[in-house]
C-alpha cells in the first residue's frame, strides 16, 4: 500500500526531471516543461523507501519511462544516481534517485516481473480516513514462465542506455527508457496499459545473471 500525502513539493518531481533529463544519453526529446503521462508504485516491504515510476513526456516528444526512489537520507555511495532534493511539506526533506541504481528499486521490480505481484495500492488520507485512488496505468509481470519471486542481492553494474542495464548478483533486469516501441526485450517481461495506449507496451524484463 502507498500512503500519497496531501502536500507540496519544492521543486516538484517533475521541475526536477525538466532540468535532469536532458543531460541524459537516452533521453529522446526536446528540453522544456516536462508532462506526466501515468505512472506506478511498488511497495518497498521496509517501507522505508518510496518508489514510483514516472511515464512522462516533454512537447511532441516522446513517452519515457523514470523510475525514481524517495528516501529520508541519500542513499549510501548513491551520488551518481541522486537527482536532487525536494522539500516535503509533510515528511521534510526528500532524496530523489534514479531507481535503476537503487537496490530496492531492482528487487520490487524483479518480484514485479517474476511473481507478478503488480503495483502498490495508492491511498490518500482524508479527515482522519484512508480513501482510494484511482491508479493511472495498468502493469502485468510475467504469467507464463512461473518463475516467483528471486533475491536480486547486489547491484553490480549498471549501463545507462536503452534499456538501462541493472546487473545484481543474480538476475540482469532492463529497463526500457524511451516507450515508442522501437526496442524489443528479452526474457520474462513487465509490459503496461496507459491512456492512449491500449495495446500492452512492454516496460522491463528479468533474465539470469550471465558472466562477471
Amino acid at each position: 500500500m502507498a500512503l500519497i500525502h496531501r502536500a507540496t513539493l519544492r521543486p516538484t518531481k517533475l521541475e526536477l526531471l525538466a532540468t535532469w533529463l536532458p543531460g541524459r544519453d537516452w533521453y529522446g526529446g526536446p528540453a522544456g516543461e516536462v508532462e506526466r503521462v501515468a505512472g506506478f508504485r511498488f511497495d518497498d516491504p521496509a517501507g522505508e523507501v518510496g518508489i514510483e515510476t514516472l511515464l512522462v513526456r516533454t512537447g511532441d516528444g516522446p513517452v519515457h519511462q523514470v523510475p525514481l526512489t524517495y528516501r529520508a537520507a541519500p542513499l549510501a555511495g548513491g551520488e551518481r544516481w541522486l537527482l536532487g532534493t525536494v522539500e516535503h511539506s509533510v515528511l521534510g526533506r526528500r532524496w530523489i534517485h534514479d531507481g535503476t541504481g537503487d537496490p530496492v528499486y531492482a528487487a520490487a521490480l524483479a518480484s514485479a516481473i517474476l511473481a507478478n505481484t503488480g503495483q502498490a495500492e495508492e491511498f490518500m488520507q482524508v479527515d482522519g480516513r484512508l480513501e482510494p485512488r484511482g491508479l493511472s496505468m495498468d502493469i502485468v509481470g510475467d504469467t507464463t514462465g512461473g518463475t516467483g519471486a528471486t533475491a536480486v542481492g547486489a547491484i553490480r553494474r549498471v549501463v545507462e542506455d536503452d534499456p538501462t542495464l541493472i546487473v545484481t548478483d543474480t538476475l540482469e533486469l532492463a529497463v526500457l527508457r524511451r516507450l515508442d516501441g522501437g526496442t524489443a526485450l528479452t526474457g520474462a517481461v513487465l509490459t503496461g496499459t496507459w491512456p492512449g495506449r491500449a495495446a500492452p507496451a512492454p516496460l522491463a524484463s528479468a533474465a539470469p545473471r550471465h558472466g562477471s
